[in-house]
């Protein structure tokens, strides 16, 4: 298994077009079913794999999305307003979200732990969404995370290697 994740930025920054073909073929409706059942599996193995506090690749070049509930209860939980910890921490992306202003994230610490982590955006909660529809409803994002997340890396990988064999 260390094969697999030897060189995996670059092995996966080779194989996008790959996954796009993947992602499009898994999001299709014959495939669907098949893939969702399959990635439980995959998520749980890559997550045995991984030590997401050695890595942390996701706090450090990617922002969530802070939705209201999200603002609401990280700045109840740090005591400030809400509009401080907007004005302190977050910007509008194009998007019209709310990100943080900085990466790292700001809440990562110098040890990888997170300082808000029992009230994290949901975003952060759910991240890298490797055992959820997310994965192939939203093939660009998942592209995006492969990038950056060796767990989504793993995924596409042994996905991949599943429906080659069919």
């Amino acid at each position: 298994m260390t094969d697999l994740l030897h060189n995996w930025e670059k092995k996966s920054a080779s194989r996008q077009k790959d996954y796009k073909r993947l992602l499009q073929r898994a999001d299709k409706k014959q495939e669907r079913n098949k893939v969702l059942s399959l990635l439980p599996a995959f998520h749980e193995e890559a997550f045995g794999l991984v030590d997401c506090l050695g890595c942390a690749n996701c706090c450090k070049s990617y922002s969530p999305r802070f939705k209201t509930p999200d603002i609401k209860r990280i700045a109840r939980h740090l005591r400030m307003k809400e509009s401080d910890l907007i004005d302190k921490y977050l910007r509008l992306d194009e998007d019209g979200d709310y990100v943080v202003k900085t990466t790292p994230c700001p809440f990562l610490g110098s040890d990888n732990y997170c300082s808000i982590y029992e009230v994290r955006p949901s975003d952060c909660e759910r991240f890298p969404y490797t055992d959820e529809d997310v994965f192939i409803k939203r093939p660009a994002i998942t592209q995006k995370n492969s990038t950056f997340c060796p767990i989504v890396y793993i995924v596409l990988e042994r996905l991949d290697a599943a429906l080659a064999r069919d």
